[in-house]
């Protein structure tokens, strides 16, 4: 039996538990319609799709969003990165988590040298924990409008020390992009592409880049909602795909580690994926703007995927709805079948 990722966590944070075999599982579109109706009244969700123990149980789209369309899957995006940068060090383009970018940006450097910015690691932008300045929320617009993406991030002002409080910022995950470029001598959709979509059958869509051709590390990659939760599967049978290794067990737990807290929500953070408790089982999971996620229930051998409608965006208030239709309604529902 392949490895789980439920089995790496359980020895750090959470006791196992199995559902029942023979336990009769929802249809894709006849399930329990009253609850999985009622998702599509939070916020502007279009897609949802869940998969208990290896099988789809739940499918449904609504307008005119399908299986086959991609979405916006906004900083979601960011753990895929996360993704790649293990890859990246399985492949031995990286040495580990422990390398400084001074050596991936060293024309930077040479004109503005800065120690403490030299001694940044992979895994402090990995964490969000730079201590640069951010670039997202307030910021947002001067970075994208910027002539050179990673050195407006890395010209930022230190506002903590690296290794500090966490600092979430889409510059500090795009210089992750940069860097996974500059070592492999790809660009990070050929990265991605060659060690992670295609042994997976995944075809990506649009995917945004900087003024350099760099792709954006964390933002505006889309996926289609299917392929979205094959990702999910990946994670929860610890870098296994169709009984393939795609990325080492080492590194998916290395990844879902607590290792900060968000500095603007009640939710801890990995090497980009995010974790909260929801009605008594742990949940990790990929968050993008505006109800965008990939979520693991690992105890349930559970993964559910949720797109939302960009053009319909209400706010950060969807979040506490979802979460307490995902606290009340599915989890419930889910940990009984």
């Amino acid at each position: 039996m392949k490895p789980r990722i439920a089995d790496l966590i359980i020895i750090l944070f959470i006791s196992l538990f199995w559902a029942g075999s023979g336990t009769p599982l929802m249809e894709n579109s006849k399930s329990d319609p009253d609850i999985l109706d009622e998702i599509f009244h939070v916020g502007s969700v279009q897609t949802i799709l869940i998969e208990k123990s290896g099988e789809l149980i739940a499918e449904r789209y609504e307008g005119r969003l399908n299986g086959n369309r991609a979405v916006n899957t906004k900083s979601a995006s960011k753990s895929i990165l996360s993704l790649l940068v293990g890859v990246a060090i399985d492949k031995g383009y990286l040495e580990g988590v422990g390398q400084t970018i001074d050596e991936f940006f060293p024309d930077y450097f040479a004109q503005n040298p800065d120690s403490e910015k030299e001694s940044i690691t992979i895994k402090d932008l990995l964490t969000m924990r730079s201590g640069l300045e951010t670039t997202s929320i307030r910021n947002y617009g001067r970075w994208v409008v910027s002539s050179n993406w990673s050195e407006y991030a890395l010209s930022r002002p230190m506002v903590d020390k690296p290794g500090g409080r966490m600092i979430y910022s889409t510059g500090t995950s795009h210089l992750l992009s940069v860097i996974l470029t500059r070592a492999s001598g790809m660009s990070t959709r050929e990265l991605a592409n060659r060690y992670l979509f295609e042994p997976m059958n995944i075809q990506i869509g649009g995917w945004d880049r900087d003024p350099q051709g760099y792709y954006m590390g964390g933002n505006n990659m889309a996926m289609r909602p299917p392929d979205m939760i094959k990702i999910g599967r990946m994670m929860m049978d610890s870098g296994v795909y169709n009984g393939e290794r795609v990325v080492s067990a080492e590194w998916i737990k290395e990844s879902v580690e607590i290792y900060t807290r968000s500095n603007f929500n009640p939710y801890d953070f990995g090497y980009m994926w995010w974790r909260r408790p929801v009605n008594g089982y742990e949940m990790i999971f990929a968050w993008g703007h505006g109800g965008q996620y990939i979520m693991m229930l690992p105890e349930l051998d559970t993964v559910i995927v949720i797109t939302s409608n960009l053009m319909r965006n209400e706010g950060r208030g969807y979040q506490r709805e979802l979460f307490r239709y995902m606290e009340e309604r599915l989890v419930p529902f889910l940990a009984e079948i």
